[in-house]
């Protein structure tokens, strides 16, 4: 096996790895985000969510749809890893094995978020319809595809009723949120990276854990805080009802950011980024660790 093929197999296999451990790092904090983010008349903040969330259905609601990330997660983050690092690659030969530059690092996290969105999409689709969905629920509901018993049932009804397109449903601004999220977030890793081995003179391989944690943390922060307002108009409409409904309320991206804007004003772009941001440190140091 080429060195090539290895360091590939390498990539895939720690991306996978730390996927698993971002969901069970992080998914109590993205399900309280995203019900702050599609439900905002229900809580006041984010104690006031867990409160309410864990009072109508126990802790295990706050893994509500971890299924559908634990099946898609180890694919998402070994595509991200396998197309960061083919990029940085390609970069550094054209750089004559030199750092790359801020900008190659964006562009590079850009084409590993394009790349992750086509498994990314529908995952993050049918694990925020799980997400909001209450044990306490109108039984007239029960049979509907209003109204899923887990991730299985979820696909094969959206499936059924909605095809394909209604499994991307949301995917535009998801796109959106990979590429600007994932530009941010590997530029700001692999800066610190970078940086480290340029002043300590260490390998990659040799920096110590607590920093790759530091690192991955500072990476985390760097890309909510850049891009939350698409991933709260993302959440909205991958919730929202089907496309022929009389209960969708938005038509688009641009629909929706105006509709938000006008309900809760710029605020209420950065609804649950509290749980996000406390997310962030956990999930995105477990990633790197592997």
């Amino acid at each position: 096996m080429s060195h090539s093929i290895k360091q590939n197999v390498f990539d895939v296999a720690a991306g996978s790895f730390g996927g698993v451990g971002q969901v069970f790092a992080g998914q109590p904090f993205d399900t309280i985000k995203v019900r702050m983010q599609t439900q905002p008349n229900l809580y006041t903040g984010t104690l006031d969510c867990l409160k309410k969330l864990i009072k109508a259905d126990g802790v295990l609601g706050l893994y509500k749809g971890t299924t559908s990330p634990l099946m898609g997660v180890g694919l998402c983050v070994s595509i991200q890893f396998f197309s960061l690092e083919h990029m940085k690659r390609t970069f550094r030969a054209k750089n004559n094995g030199n750092d790359l530059s801020p900008s190659q690092l964006f562009f590079s996290g850009a084409v590993a978020g394009l790349a992750n969105s086509v498994v990314s999409g529908p995952v993050e689709h049918i694990r925020t319809r799980l997400q909001v969905q209450s044990a306490i629920t109108s039984p007239s509901l029960a049979n509907s595809h209003s109204h899923y018993t887990g991730t299985f049932d979820a696909i094969r009804k959206i499936y059924s009723a909605h095809g394909l397109a209604g499994i991307y449903k949301g995917q535009a601004p998801t796109l959106l949120r990979e590429i600007f999220g994932y530009g941010f977030y590997f530029m700001a890793y692999e800066y610190l990276v970078q940086r480290e081995i340029s002043i300590t003179g260490t390998q990659r391989d040799q920096i110590s854990s607590s920093k790759i944690c530091l690192f991955g943390s500072a990476a985390g922060f760097s890309m909510w805080l850049t891009c939350f307002p698409i991933d709260t108009i993302k959440s909205k409409i991958q919730t929202d009802a089907f496309k022929g409904s009389n209960q969708a309320k938005y038509n688009g991206i641009l629909d929706c950011l105006n509709k938000t804007i006008k309900a809760d004003g710029i605020a209420g772009l950065f609804r649950g980024i509290t749980p996000c941001l406390l997310r962030a440190a956990p999930a995105n140091a477990s990633t790197f660790i592997w």
